[in-house]
């Protein structure tokens, strides 16, 4: 991690070590294929033990209510963005298809210094370790809730058109 000035704003630049993520993603259950870009790190991961589709539910579902109420994470179905977080979700679609047990993960690289976690905590590459780790393995186990109506599409609950 380290900081660059931009004419009148401060900018934090991470930069994540890719052994260390695909370490992690590993452990979190995943495979992944890593694409560094300009000012994000993405990474398409597929759970590696298929047992049905990622635990992505759309949060307006009546039916997805006691999901919500245990999430740790929620995303912006327009923008991606996990919120409070530098995390960014997309679906992944192979022949015009949605693959259910694929997601991409983008991470920003390049954030405001004055960013902050919930709980004012601040940014560095061992805290973004941990919310992919811990929006991975919500993914499997617990959930995540998607806010929202159009562009991402859940991956599980109730079928929604696209």
């Amino acid at each position: 991690m380290r900081y660059m000035q931009a004419g009148d704003q401060q900018l934090v630049l991470l930069d994540p070590d890719h052994s260390t993520l695909r370490q992690l993603v590993q452990q979190a259950g995943f495979s992944c294929e890593i694409v560094k870009e300009s000012r994000r790190v993405s990474l398409e991961v597929r759970a590696l033990e298929s047992s049905g589709p990622l635990l992505l539910f759309d949060a307006s579902d009546p039916a997805n209510l006691g999901w919500f109420s245990r999430c740790q994470f929620y995303v912006d179905s327009v923008s991606g963005v996990v919120l409070q977080t530098p995390l960014i979700v997309a679906n992944c679609f192979e022949g015009g298809e949605l693959v259910r047990d694929r997601l991409r993960v983008s991470v920003a690289t390049e954030l405001p210094a004055a960013f902050r976690l919930p709980g004012r905590r601040s940014l560095t590459e061992q805290v973004v370790y941990a919310l992919i780790y811990n929006l991975l393995t919500a993914l499997q186990e617990t959930g995540v809730a998607l806010c929202g109506t159009t562009g991402i599409r859940p991956l599980t609950g109730t079928k929604r058109k696209p």
